[in-house]
């Protein structure tokens, strides 16, 4: 009888251990019944019937990636690529991606080789690696149309690699290398250009600037010399100078005009026997009588005239004559003057014989 309990025991633990089904998290299983499909097992504690009912397939409800090996695709302009993508897909209905088709992964497979052999037949290749998201989309449209009876929703379709021939992978390298030299001369080209317009913006705004300074310190250097020119005229009206101080003025710049080196040759002004002739008759000690001298009336002219005889001028005019005089005295102090003058301009030269000399 124990062992008859025993025995009991152990096949009604098998019995329960066959009825009890506990179903991971994110997972389900197909229950079939005497080969016929009849319920799919949700996460969690479930029973079915032992020996009636078994488990079919199992399937992951999560999203999960599939990369498909790399396939030649030829393009638009005959040239043969490998493209490798990436498939991220889920299964929504479990019991249409048991039944519905034998081997969903491969039909995804096949079917992506087919889609991207359609989608690049009608680019180039340029167009085919510049064109990856229009690849994708099309591919994920195509992809959920036929894998949506099959209880399978394709989330994401990704382009991993396209490879092209090693030949057009060097003449690519080298366009890219053309390109890259091209806008680095550009470039160079173009900072080179800044650089002299700026270089040429700076010096036309020195010139401008030092333009302006030189026209500033001209205006002021003007006007400081028309001040001063005014404070002169207005101190010699002031003080009532008369002309003979104004002829002693002049004369004493005369030593001027012979100072420096290099100076052999200098010219007197012609207003410089008026200006000996003022100091002459101001300082001379014949003033009274050289004015005495060039004051005379007609009668005197004549008798003089009778007196020197062939000595008078041959136009036989008396005002002549005195002009004559006149002139020949000016000539006398003029030569007088200029002496003088040379002799102030060696005494400039020589301080040391400047001391103790007189104008006279």
């Amino acid at each position: 009888m124990e062992i008859l309990f025993i025995a009991l025991a152990f096949i009604a633990v098998i019995v329960v251990v066959s009825t009890v089904r506990i179903v991971p998290q994110a997972r389900a299983y197909n229950i079939e019944r005497f080969g016929r499909y009849m319920r799919t097992l949700q996460p969690g504690l479930n029973f079915i019937i032992p020996g009636v009912d078994r488990v079919n397939t199992k399937f992951d409800l999560r999203e999960q990636v599939f990369t498909s090996r790399p396939q030649p695709v030829i393009t638009e302009d005959n040239l043969v690529v490998n493209i490798d993508t990436v498939l991220y897909y889920q299964i929504t209905v479990p019991k249409s991606a048991a039944y519905e088709v034998a081997n969903y992964l491969q039909a995804i497979d096949q079917l992506t080789v087919t889609t991207l052999r359609n989608v690049i037949g009608g680019m180039d290749l340029e167009r085919t690696l510049t064109s990856r998201e229009e690849i994708n989309s099309r591919l994920r449209g195509v992809l959920d149309e036929a894998t949506g009876k099959w209880g399978i929703r394709v989330n994401r379709v990704e382009i991993k690699a396209i490879d092209p021939p090693p030949s057009i992978k060097e003449a690519m390298e080298k366009q890219m290398r053309a390109e890259r030299d091209k806008r680095a001369t550009i470039l160079h080209a173009e900072g080179e250009r800044q650089s002299r317009i700026l270089t040429a913006e700076g010096a036309r705004q020195q010139a401008i600037l030092e333009a302006q300074g030189a026209q500033q310190s001209a205006i002021l250097r003007a006007d400081g010399e028309a001040k001063a020119i005014e404070r002169v005229f207005q101190a010699v009206h002031a003080n009532n100078a008369d002309s003979k101080l104004l002829a002693y003025k002049y004369l004493e710049t005369l030593p001027s005009l012979a100072q420096g080196e290099g100076n052999t040759f200098w010219v007197i002004p012609g207003e410089l026997t008026q200006a000996i002739q003022n100091v002459s008759k101001a300082f001379g000690p014949d003033a009274g009588d050289a004015s005495a001298q060039t004051r005379h009336t007609p009668g005197d002219d004549e008798d003089t005239r009778e007196a020197e005889g062939p000595q008078q001028l041959t136009s036989g005019d008396p005002a002549d004559s005195t002009a004559l005089q006149a002139a020949t005295e000016a000539a006398e102090n003029a030569e007088a003057a200029v002496a003088e003058a040379k002799a102030e301009a060696d005494a400039a030269s020589n301080p040391t014989t400047l001391s103790g000399k007189r104008i006279t």
